[in-house]
């Protein structure tokens, strides 16, 4: 059973620091393609950033070009998201997801397999 459990949300200020991580279990990840989401109250899931299953390729979302980076460690079945500069506009419930490919592409969209989420929250 494939499951992508993310942690490391939570209150912080604007131009505060949070790092998220989405460990998975269930699947060879190193197989997999993952990428993080947000949705906020009232909008649409959002595409955030993306990794190809090596983690040689990465892709962000225009608003968080310079602020947020993700990052995989293999060995530990783990995605990352480091998220700087915060600002109130980035409060959403944030998703891990990951989808199954060998190539070194990374995807916006796609994605079979979700974590249940993690409330970040900025402050102003």
């Amino acid at each position: 059973q494939v499951q992508l459990a993310e942690s490391g949300g939570g209150l912080v200020q604007a131009g505060g620091s949070l790092r998220l991580s989405c460990a998975a279990s269930g699947l060879t990840f190193n197989f997999y393609a993952a990428g993080w989401f947000r949705q906020a109250p009232g909008k649409q899931r959002e595409f955030v950033a993306a990794i190809s299953s090596s983690g040689a390729r990465t892709n962000y979302a225009d608003f968080v070009k310079g602020r947020f980076t993700i990052s995989r460690d293999i060995a530990k079945n783990t995605v990352y998201l480091q998220m700087n500069s915060l600002k109130p506009e980035d409060t959403a419930v944030y998703y891990c997801a990951a989808r199954w490919s060998m190539a070194a592409n990374v995807f916006t969209d796609g994605y079979d397999n979700w974590g249940q989420g993690t409330q970040v929250t900025v402050s102003s």
